[in-house]
């Protein structure tokens, strides 16, 4: 995310970590989102030790929403929680994260888990959040615009893809389409790991999404996007961004290299003929 001569990212670690880049070639540590664990976190996830997972950042008129994961490996007693800011320096005017509270809280009896969140803001200034991760699958949210919040509270959520193994969804519009993006398979185990990016469209943002096949992502469907190459093992979490007049999609990925070392690659986003998203794998660095 691009905020004056700087871009921005986000990660997973102790009170979410920052890098920044004049030229998203070279990158330097940034400070983390919190000093200190929201209270509400320490109350309902009392075991996050101040790690949170899986951040994403959207401009939306003159702040920056930040949504992360707090949860603990395998369960279910989590949340999506909320920072926001008017700048992503802290150090800038209108700089510095204030935790705005959860906007979706689940426990072991839910059949979906509140990880992985992935803000959407569409054309006509509606504002969505994609997330979950195993059990039933991906879930779509209707969120305020003005807050960054859950619009209704007591909303449904929106079933758009499952499988075994899903999580780390995605939004993205091209032209009348919508695209939904999901990993399948298994992160966070260096080389071993098992992620891959896949794909379906659909005419709604509340979908049904199909893959290339007409199949519904709900059904366990999904179009190969992205998957390992060469020393980029078990691509995962794809975010896309505009930058000198065209998209480019970010994803992290297990260094071969490097002893399976996590590190983000970015790569330009292309259209097929038949209006699919698609990149060329490297092979190098």
């Amino acid at each position: 995310m691009r905020d004056g001569a700087r871009w921005w990212v986000f990660g997973t670690g102790r009170g979410i970590v920052s890098l920044w880049s004049t030229n998203r070639l070279d990158w330097h540590q940034g400070p983390s989102v919190f000093r200190e664990a929201p209270a509400w976190a320490n109350e309902w996830v009392p075991e996050h030790r101040f790690r949170y997972w899986a951040p994403d950042v959207i401009r939306v008129g003159e702040q920056f929403y930040l949504y992360y994961s707090v949860s603990t490996w395998g369960s279910r007693q989590s949340a999506i929680g909320l920072a926001r800011s008017r700048a992503l320096d802290p150090e800038a005017p209108g700089g510095g994260w204030r935790d705005a509270g959860p906007v979706v809280r689940t426990t072991p009896a839910d059949n979906y888990n509140a990880i992985d969140p992935a803000p959407f803001l569409d054309r006509d200034g509606r504002l969505w959040l994609v997330f979950g991760s195993y059990w039933s699958g991906i879930k779509l949210v209707e969120l305020d615009p003005a807050t960054g919040l859950r619009k209704n509270a007591g909303s449904p959520l929106v079933d758009l893809a499952w499988k075994e193994a899903i999580e780390a969804a995605a939004l993205l519009r091209h032209g009348d389409d919508y695209f939904l993006f999901v990993n399948w398979g298994q992160c966070c185990r260096g080389t071993n790991s098992t992620y891959e990016i896949r794909v379906g469209r659909s005419r709604s943002v509340t979908g049904p999404y199909l893959d290339r096949d007409g199949r519904d992502l709900r059904e366990g469907g999904g179009t190969l996007f992205l998957s390992g190459s060469g020393r980029f093992i078990g691509p995962g979490h794809p975010a896309f961004f505009e930058a000198e007049g065209r998209w480019w999609v970010s994803y992290h990925f297990y260094d071969a290299e490097q002893a399976g070392r996590s590190a983000l690659d970015i790569l330009p986003l292309e259209w097929d003929a038949e209006g699919w998203p698609m990149v060329r794998p490297r092979q190098r660095p």
